[in-house]
């Protein structure tokens, strides 16, 4: 069911496909993530005043705990205390912790992409290139974007294809959330965070652990958010002017009963009330806080998620694990189409959206010369499309004037996959994976189209071989080098009929990756290094474009020739001392094949076919443009300095990451407001540690840099403005 609404004004006949959720980033709103329990003890401790070493980083992109540095993944992970330092708590604060990411966040639905791979159409049928995975449950695709990161023990953000373990969501890369777990025999611990900061911002955030008995554990976390709105909004509308009303709450419970059998068990649920995500016209000369409009204003998000991990341990070592899945939430969402008081366009929705998952692994053991591992995934995603809820009005009212649409939209993926190990020589191994994926699609839906009532039934399947062929090389304790070729795919989908007929599905994506790179450590085990380059040969990029024979109508279809993206990517950790400096760069070219289209927001009738045009004043050649969300560089720094008080110390933090300039659309025309400008983002934090508190000052986007977090139905979304406060937690 297409979200996704071009220039209403110029022609109301364009309203092919639905407009989509449109929200806000919120930048470094929320409480910063807790530290885990073993980054608590650190935390409560006096830093030493000797030389510190880099602890030990794991990555579990291959469903094994196996040291970052001898993996053959780019990735960047961290810790919940590494969450706390750089003042990430929501997704897409992401990008400013990570190379070559960007999150372009309008708040109920974001493009995420990675290394230009992602997601640019914003539709149920256009599924997410970036899959987040929540203790090891894949999330909502694309929707429900704004779950808060509190209790959390780690975030991995692996960078390119993980089509055999991420599977057909994972084109681009793949975000890993794990929150803590119980602790059997653990005590009571845990730790009470409170937080104020300016626009009204008060947060509370608390986690205990609970010992049952000598075989069962709790754990419960808690989080809450209330903050004052961002906008001075003017106009007779109606509804919230966008303040932030959080609430979320997390049970885990921890059974082993014997040594080789443990069953983990998660529930989750969030109220996200952001009361609204304001935007107005995307060339607006005004501030963009400043803005006006003339219809309800809404913005909810409510859902719930629980997991079952069961792993159990046969006695030739073989592990059998079980990740079993249920998630369901109602997204709402009200808006002013036109973006001012002067329109009478409108848009609302309620959705639903169910998922059920069940994911079963084998296991062998890390040891012996032949490893192997193997796994079959189930996944049905429904979406419920309710009666009377999803509605754009131009004006609402009148049949005439109003777009209706209510169904449902079931897909499911169906995946066996498995990789087998070989230790070919002491220093080098031989990884080859694999992935098997069918996906369906269907539509059962009903529209009005302005007085035409539509019928929608229709389905579609896609079938997918993806996998990795991976060398590795130890050379000696110090150094890693590793090459592969990876692949991944993302399903097509189905397009909603506009009055002309049943439209073609669009095709799925495939990428084929290759990559090499190079991790090291120097100075005694002081500084770590990672460096990789990497190049993608893309294929079939869904994309919204005018009709090739009659674009007065929009359509989404697929680019006829391949798009090549490379790039060049490294990052630095450093302690030495009580000095600590962490950095990534990524560099990235992106270059479309031959592709001729029209650009469904600009009026025109002329025939424009993709592969041979003509060329004309709306038939555009867009061969040699850059991939949507493909910024040329990004990169981030932070610098912190332990100072040692008798039993106290002070860190003083400082923090800068960039991201240069983007194209929203494959058209790049700057006159609609396709150019996304650089983000220049500075903060900085002083945390001071006595005894079991942590006192922390901080402060986001210090400049307090006015940009476009996101453009999207012709309407822009500011990012987050300076914020600051101070933040006071107590560990136990």
């Amino acid at each position: 069911m297409k979200k996704h609404v071009w220039d209403n004004r110029a022609r109301y006949l364009g309203l092919l496909l639905a407009l989509p959720y449109c929200a806000l980033a919120q930048a470094q709103t929320q409480p910063a993530a807790a530290p885990s329990a073993t980054d608590q003890t650190t935390q409560k401790s006096k830093p030493s005043k000797g030389v510190t070493n880099l602890k030990a980083v794991t990555v579990t992109a291959e469903r094994r705990d196996k040291p970052l540095q001898t993996s053959p993944v780019a990735a960047t992970v961290l810790s919940g205390d590494d969450l706390s330092k750089m003042g990430v708590n929501v997704v897409d604060q992401l990008q400013f912790a990570s190379p070559s990411a960007t999150v372009n966040n309008f708040g109920q639905g974001i493009d995420f992409d990675i290394r230009g791979i992602g997601k640019a159409e914003n539709n149920t049928q256009t599924t997410t290139g970036v899959i987040t995975y929540r203790d090891g449950v894949a999330t909502f695709p694309g929707y429900f974007t704004e779950e808060p990161y509190y209790d959390i023990a780690s975030v991995q953000i692996l960078r390119g294809p993980q089509g055999t373990f991420g599977g057909q969501n994972a084109i681009g890369g793949a975000v890993l959330v794990n929150s803590n777990d119980p602790v059997i025999n653990g005590g009571y611990h845990g730790y009470a965070q409170a937080q104020v900061g300016n626009y009204g911002d008060v947060g509370l955030q608390a986690a205990i652990n609970l010992p049952i008995s000598n075989t069962l554990a709790a754990r419960i976390a808690v989080d809450s958010d209330n903050r004052d709105s961002f906008w001075n909004i003017k106009g007779p509308y109606t509804g919230s002017n966008a303040r932030q009303r959080d609430r979320s709450i997390r049970l885990g419970l921890l059974w082993q009963p014997i040594e080789n059998l443990s069953v983990l068990f998660k529930t989750d649920y969030d109220h996200l009330d952001m009361g609204a995500y304001p935007a107005d016209p995307v060339n607006s000369p005004n501030n963009p806080f400043d803005i006006t409009a003339n219809a309800d204003l809404m913005a909810l998000d409510r859902f719930m998620r629980s997991v079952l991990k069961i792993d159990y341990k046969f006695a030739n070592g073989v592990d059998l694990r079980a990740i079993s899945g249920y998630q369901h939430g109602n997204t709402s969402y009200r808006t002013d189409l036109d973006g001012t008081d002067l329109g009478d366009e409108t848009f609302r929705d309620s959705v639903n959206e169910t998922i059920y998952s069940q994911e079963i692994n084998l296991i062998s053991p890390d040891s012996g010369w032949f490893t192997w591992i193997l796994g079959a995934y189930w996944q049905r995603d429904t979406y419920d499309f309710l009666p009377g809820q999803y509605l754009i009005g131009l004006p609402a009212g009148n049949p005439a004037t109003e777009y209706t649409l209510q169904g449902t939209n079931p897909k499911t993926n169906e995946a066996a996959f498995g990789q087998v190990t070989f230790q070919l020589a002491d220093p080098l191994k031989l990884d080859i994976g694999g992935r098997f994926s069918k996906s369906t699609t269907s539509n059962d839906v009903s529209v009005v189209q302005y007085g035409l009532p539509l019928l929608d039934q229709q389905s579609a399947s896609y079938t997918n071989f993806s996998g990795k062929v991976s060398l590795d090389y130890t050379l000696n304790d110090r150094n890693f080098l590793y090459a592969f070729v990876a692949t991944g795919f993302r399903p097509g989908g189905l397009n909603v009929p506009v009055g002309l007929g049943i439209p073609a599905p669009f095709k799925a994506e495939k990428v084929i990756n290759q990559e090499i790179g190079w991790k090291a450590q120097w100075l005694g085990g002081h500084l770590r290094t990672q460096v990789d380059a990497y190049h993608n040969n893309y294929e079939n990029f869904q994309v919204t474009i005018g009709y090739p024979d009659n674009p007065t109508f929009g359509i989404e279809m697929n680019t006829p020739n391949l798009t090549k993206i490379y790039g060049f990517e490294s990052s630095a950790q450093l302690v030495f001392g009580n000095w600590s400096l962490n950095g990534n760069l990524g560099w990235m070219h992106s270059e479309l094949g031959l592709f001729y289209a029209t650009d469904p927001r600009i009026i025109a009738e002329a025939s424009c076919n993709p592969m041979t045009g003509p060329a004309s004043a709306s038939c555009f050649n867009l061969a040699g443009h850059e991939q949507t969300y493909a910024p040329n560089l990004t990169y981030n720094i932070s610098l912190e300095r332990v100072f040692n008080i008798g039993n106290d110390s002070i860190t003083p933090r400082l923090s800068y990451a960039h991201i240069s300039p983007q194209w929203a659309t494959l058209f790049e025309n700057e006159l609609l407001g396709d150019r996304l400008q650089s983000r220049n983002l500075l903060g900085a934090q002083i945390d001071w540690s006595h005894g079991d508190f942590l006192t922390t000052l901080y402060g986001s986007n210090l400049t307090n840099q006015r940009y476009i977090a996101a453009i999207n139905s012709n309407l822009r979304f500011a990012g987050a403005p300076r914020q600051f406060g101070v933040r006071v937690t107590k560990y136990f």
